[in-house]
């Protein structure tokens, strides 16, 4: 059973590491050099929404220092706009420019293109989603509540 937890961890590991890489080489194909596969998983995720740095930090899991320093150099090479928010004065928001949107729909494509060349079965993805949704809220709890883990026997006592 250890062995199997601890496999899924290293492959959860690599497999980020690897979509990170993937996403170098479309956006290497595509001449994009002022951008990092970091930043256009960001923008990725930050599609059509304006957001406060804050929020793109618990939206997209990344470092805050990470999420500050990469909105900074997008917004200096003209991937974000950044503003001032209207309800709340001292918050930045930022949004996708529009050659940020080309980046955007260009990950899409290849994703699009991923999904028909792997032909996966819709319901085989659920159960990997659901498996790794569980996995993560396990984590959440640890981290949250500082819960110890406890073998079946020990709640039972």
């Amino acid at each position: 059973m250890t062995a199997g937890y601890l496999s899924t961890i290293g492959l959860i590991e690599r497999l980020h590491r690897q979509c990170l890489e993937v996403i170098k080489v479309e956006l290497d194909r595509g001449g994009l050099r002022d951008l990092s596969n970091v930043q256009a998983m960001i923008l990725f995720n930050i599609g059509d929404d304006e957001l406060t740095v804050g929020e793109l930090t618990q939206r997209g899991y990344y470092l805050g220092s990470n999420v500050s320093y990469n909105v900074k150099k997008m917004v200096e090479n003209g991937y974000l706009i950044q503003e001032r928010s209207r309800h709340d004065r001292r918050s930045q928001i930022v949004r996708l420019s529009e050659k940020a949107l080309a980046v955007r729909d260009r990950i899409r494509a290849m994703y699009d293109r991923h999904i028909e060349a792997l032909g996966a079965d819709v319901a085989q993805l659920e159960g990997v989603n659901k498996s790794l949704l569980k996995l993560e809220r396990f984590w959440n709890n640890q981290i949250s509540f500082g819960q110890r883990t406890q073998s079946p026997s020990q709640d039972a006592a």
